[in-house]
């Protein structure tokens, strides 16, 4: 069986909107960020996402090659949840409409590698009401962003689930990954 790890940025206040427009930290980066990222979508067979970030993720990394990372997101196979997308043209991408989270769980239950979701919306939750959601990595970022709206935060209501720390990383930059498992 396949797992699904979410992977998600989130600021000291909650805050896990727009993480592109956030502020790069006072640190240097030394490479382990990207280490991390590598090793993560190195175990990773499937990009899974809503069209929000699909909308985002396509026009931005779609562009980009010469690099683990990049050559990996393009190459890999994509899935989008979504009723409104018909025509996704970042290739290896396939939608699921309908009830896109029991198609998930269905391709969850198959074999291969890791199925990884980059943000925490509305899939994230849906996905997490039905316990489909395996390992949660939070890259937390040390500030506040100091404003936003609620469905800018990580918080919204939704059932309870308990997670087990299984490793807490500090990285040079101020960032420290949190990895939960169920």
């Amino acid at each position: 069986m396949r797992r699904i790890v979410n992977s998600t940025y989130i600021s000291l206040d909650g805050v896990i909107e727009s993480p592109q427009n956030w502020p790069s930290g006072r640190h240097e980066d030394d490479g382990r960020a990207q280490a991390l990222q590598a090793e993560l979508m190195d175990a990773s067979e499937v990009l899974l996402m809503g069209r929000r970030t699909y909308e985002v993720f396509a026009p931005a990394w779609s562009t980009k090659s010469g690099d683990p990372v990049s050559d990996k997101f393009n190459a890999m196979e994509k899935w989008v949840a979504s009723g409104t997308l018909t025509a996704p043209d970042w290739q290896n991408t396939t939608v699921l409409d309908g009830d896109a989270v029991a198609t998930i769980r269905a391709r969850k239950e198959g074999s291969g590698g890791d199925i990884v979701q980059f943000g925490f919306g509305e899939l994230s939750y849906a996905l997490m009401e039905q316990g489909l959601i395996d390992e949660l990595r939070l890259w937390v970022h040390p500030f506040f962003v100091g404003e936003a709206t609620p469905t800018d935060l990580l918080f919204r209501p939704g059932p309870e689930t308990i997670f087990d720390l299984a490793d807490a990383t500090p990285l040079a930059s101020g960032i420290v990954v949190l990895t939960y498992r169920k």
